[in-house]
């Protein structure tokens, strides 16, 4: 077996700078001393691996869960709403009833996905939630579609965190946000995708007596059930099950891994443990995220819910608002990926955050000051961007400071039930506590989100930043010897990421 990217050093200063010198971060798990990786140019390929044979999949995953998801926006301008004699309020209530078993199903998947394996339990959502998506076609009441959002939610309420956790089986720290972000790109795709789709498919209007919102569910339905199907076959459950590595790729993974605090080096140390659930509970890291996570998943969820509407509101006919939509999410796609390789290039997720937050501050300010619909329209390429890539930024910043596993995983799901409490607030903001087409209230409110996002992002980046200042103290007054194990990311020897 080909051993030859590991080796091991001598302890002390030389350790650390042969570490930096190979691009390794010093972080990791407080067990046991890092090994050292001397990059080895035949192996690094194994990130272009997973990249060919894991991204697509997992990008697939979130591109037809957020269009599952929101096309519901898509269907209320294409008719929905009058079809199903909904008032506001009721349209309101059906997007919130997705939420409540959305938020519900967060924590326990994220704690299930690697006793039950990612490789069966992600695939499996897809296709149930594919079958209630088709569903709701075919309902006929406004409780038949209560129903099924209801359903929808449950099945895929695990779904973005479960894939943050999944792709940090497989990646360092420092590559994980260009993936995250590539995958979640898709829901800014989605957005644009939509809008397309939706343009076409009511067209289909009459055809097997059905309204044409009523093919939009159907047809992306079965689309998403063919490929929960397939993805069976698709999703490895760890490196060490991926089929397209050879045993020297997997160790050269997996040591990485260790190496770099993503997993721990101690197997132990990585199983469920019901302490380890609650310390997550109790990092200041966390819940200043989890207040952020809040704040963006309001404005997230009210963009992509609403978008359509809002474009509607500026004078389009229902048609041309769902053209309309699609620059905004193209422009947030582009925005995203560019955003996430600085982030990853040069470490810096607090200012990505603090960046990606700030067009979200122009953007509702431009909406909020300007009655002249050109400008309006034009407020959607800072907003919708900027809630996008600060949605990545924030999902990676989690995973990375928080080990071992349990840990991490419920931290990620803190955060992004925090995300879906504020899709639920963005629901009644735009859905019937604020009139179009001017959303004066709403837009305020996620005006002063946007604001407090920028300072609290601040707060959590100087919090690391002294953070990490201790631990370097800490670090050269002591050896690792006496630090007492099971600290994880509280460990001196693990850095936390900026």
């Amino acid at each position: 077996m080909d051993k030859g990217p590991l080796r091991s050093s001598a302890s002390g200063s030389s350790d650390h700078e042969k570490r930096r010198e190979s691009g390794i971060s010093s972080s990791s798990s407080s067990e046991n001393p890092p090994p050292v990786i001397v990059v080895d140019p035949a192996l690094e390929r194994v990130w272009r691996k997973l990249d060919m044979w894991i991204l697509p999949v997992v990008t697939m995953f979130y591109l037809l869960s957020f269009l599952d998801r929101s096309n519901i926006g898509n269907a209320r301008v294409a008719g929905l709403q009058k079809d199903l004699k909904m008032t506001n309020k009721e349209y309101s209530i059906a997007l919130t009833v997705t939420y409540v078993p959305y938020i519900a199903a967060e924590l326990p998947s994220n704690l299930l996905l690697r006793i039950v394996g990612p490789d069966l339990m992600l695939p499996t959502m897809l296709t149930l939630w594919g079958i209630v998506t088709t569903l709701q076609g075919v309902v006929r009441t406004y409780h038949g579609l209560l129903a099924c959002r209801f359903f929808l939610g449950l099945l895929e309420g695990g779904v973005f965190p479960g894939l943050v956790l999944y792709l940090s089986f497989f990646y360092p720290r420092q590559r994980l946000q260009w993936r995250i972000s590539a995958f979640f790109s898709a829901a800014s795709v989605s957005g644009a995708f939509s809008g397309l789709l939706a343009f076409g498919i009511i067209n289909m209007n009459g055809i097997g007596h059905r309204p044409g919102w009523a093919w939009i569910f159907i047809l992306e339905g079965l689309v998403t059930f063919a490929f929960g199907l397939i993805s069976f076959a698709l999703l490895p459950r760890s490196p060490a099950h991926a089929r397209f590595f050879s045993q020297a790729e997997k160790d050269y993974v997996i040591t990485k891994l260790r190496e770099d605090g993503a997993t721990a080096k101690n197997e132990a140390s990585d199983r469920f443990s019901w302490r380890e659930v609650g310390m997550a509970f109790t990092l200041p890291q966390v819940w200043m995220l989890a207040i952020v996570f809040f704040f963006d998943g309001t404005v997230l969820y009210g963009l992509a819910y609403f978008t359509p509407s809002i474009v509607q509101g500026l004078g389009y006919t229902a048609s041309r608002a769902q053209l309309m939509s699609v620059p905004p999410f193209a422009v947030a796609f582009f925005l995203t990926m560019i955003g996430a390789y600085i982030s990853d290039r040069y470490r810096c997720r607090g200012f990505t955050s603090m960046f990606s937050t700030l067009l979200c501050v122009i953007g509702f300010g431009m909406f909020l000051g300007s009655a002249k619909h050109h400008i309006q329209y034009a407020s959607l390429f800072f907003s919708i961007p900027g809630t996008y890539l600060a949605a990545a930024t924030l999902s990676t910043w989690s995973a990375n400071n928080a080990t071992p596993h349990t840990r991490r995983a419920t931290a990620i799901a803190i955060g992004f039930i925090m995300t879906n409490s504020g899709g639920i607030l963005a629901t009644w903001l735009l859905g019937s506590l604020s009139a179009a087409p001017r959303y004066i209230l709403a837009t305020r409110v996620l005006l002063a989100f946007s604001v407090l996002m920028v300072v609290i992002s601040g707060l959590n980046t100087w919090y690391l930043w002294d953070q990490n200042k201790k631990k370097a103290e800490t670090r050269r007054n002591s050896t690792i010897a006496q630090e007492k194990p099971g600290l994880g990311d509280r460990s001196a020897w693990f850095e936390y990421a900026l």
